[in-house]
């Protein structure tokens, strides 16, 4: 387990708080919706659109408090707003309670506790999940002693250095560090920032993940510094792969490539665009003792698997997780296209018996839709797959039934069978 989180039974901070409880509903932005709209809301979804807004009573800054209500006047729950984002309130809460310094205790207290239950042979794991723990805009990474921190929206920031105290209080990390570069920061009409909060600390650390050490760097490493959402589809890629030709596409820093050495892989070739993620994938390697065994290659996965398919080489399993190709509806159509591109030429680098494991990393392309694309792939690569498992984000990244957004990541294993 995560070593209890560093859970503590101290007093509360003694810090001011975010908001005066006797003045809270005077100084409240008041939201009412158009009739009709309240539906989602009242069913858990925390977001509000602007264009579901019939009034706002008041002139709020982004980022301050805001109550919400149907068109009779009745309420429905309280958060924060920004005026200048098209998802205009973000609901913390479903009940009229003061959103202050001993909320946003309970609220962490509540996701550390779940991660005890959940997480198990890692230091490193999401320790808050944005709404999958009703903290919409904030994102708490862990990795070893060292915490990096998320924040995406103008609510949230306004609560940066509670938040900040709420964590030291409770999980005495060795250090601090914001990953505030997010583009979705600027739609909230917010800069980008990044450096240490807490702390002093090496930017490039050490962590294990189910036995294999794994150097990440937070400070320039994707997301907050490596891909935690993978872990489970990691682990349960090591029961295909004793023995195995491994092929991983778009590998990063060697994620899914180390843990299938780890697990018996006869070889493995990685390939990626980025120098700097080769480089930790291959210090990782020699760290595991398996860089013997492991090849790492800077290309264009695209090209390379195109190269590879000229050559006649072949692979026993073959593993795809691309970044995003459509951050959002307009794009669909071409990110189709690039899913079926790749899986189509992976498809024809396996051999009978072979394994895929591919994934899709937006929630704008649904579970259907994608096992839809790698179907028409296996159909065009004259290739019959069964699907072994479809598999999601781990544990520590929530799901919220209702809330489309946080069901982002499909992961499809399959295997090549005789026509």
């Amino acid at each position: 387990m995560i070593a209890d989180c560093g859970l503590k039974n101290g007093d509360r901070l003694s810090t001011s708080e975010i908001c005066n409880p006797k003045s809270k509903m005077l100084a409240m932005v008041e939201v009412t919706l158009l009739r009709g709209r309240e539906r989602r809301p009242l069913a858990g979804h925390p977001w509000i659109y602007q264009g579901e807004i019939e009034r706002i009573e008041g002139d709020p800054e982004p980022g301050e408090r805001a109550r919400v209500k149907d068109f009779r006047g009745r309420f429905i729950g309280m958060g924060y707003i920004n005026p200048r984002s098209q998802i205009t309130v973000r609901l913390l809460t479903w009940e009229e309670e003061a959103i202050d310094e001993a909320f946003l205790q309970r609220r962490i207290r509540k996701a550390l506790e779940y991660r005890k239950r959940i997480v198990a042979d890692t230091d490193a794991c999401r320790l808050i999940s944005s709404e999958g723990d009703f903290l919409p805009g904030l994102i708490v990474d862990r990795y070893g002693d060292l915490l990096v921190l998320q924040i995406l929206t103008a609510g949230m920031e306004r609560l940066k250095e509670v938040v900040v105290q709420l964590l030291v209080q409770l999980l005495s990390p060795k250090g601090i560090y914001e990953r505030n570069d997010s583009p979705s920061r600027l739609l909230e009409g917010l800069e980008h920032q990044k450096g240490p909060l807490y702390g002093d600390f090496d930017r490039v650390v050490q962590i294990q993940e189910g036995g294999v050490k794994f150097w990440v760097d937070v400070a320039e490493g994707q997301k907050t510094g490596f891909f935690l959402d993978q872990r489970e589809n990691r682990f349960a890629l090591r029961g295909y792969a004793e023995g195995k030709e491994v092929l991983d596409g778009f590998c990063y820093s060697g994620g899914f490539a180390l843990n299938a050495l780890y697990a018996g892989a006869a070889s493995a070739v990685g390939i990626d665009l980025s120098p700097a993620a080769l480089d930790l994938a291959k210090r990782s390697a020699e760290a595991n003792g398996l860089a013997d065994r492991c090849t790492f290659k800077e290309a264009n996965a695209f090209d390379e698997l195109r190269a590879l398919e000229r050559t006649g080489r072949h692979f026993d399993l073959i593993i795809l997780d691309p970044p995003a190709f459509t951050r959002g509806k307009e794009a669909v159509a071409g990110a189709i296209r690039g899913y079926k591109e790749i899986n189509l030429r992976a498809m024809k680098l396996l051999r009978e018996g072979g394994i895929l494991l591919t994934c899709s990393c937006s929630y704008h392309l649904d579970a259907e839709t994608f096992l839809g694309v790698l179907q028409s792939a296996a159909l065009d690569a004259k290739k019959r797959l069964r699907l072994l498992e479809l598999r999601t984000q781990a544990r520590d990244h929530l799901v919220l039934l209702g809330v489309k957004e946080t069901y982002y990541l499909k992961c499809a294993i399959l295997e090549v069978m005789r026509a």
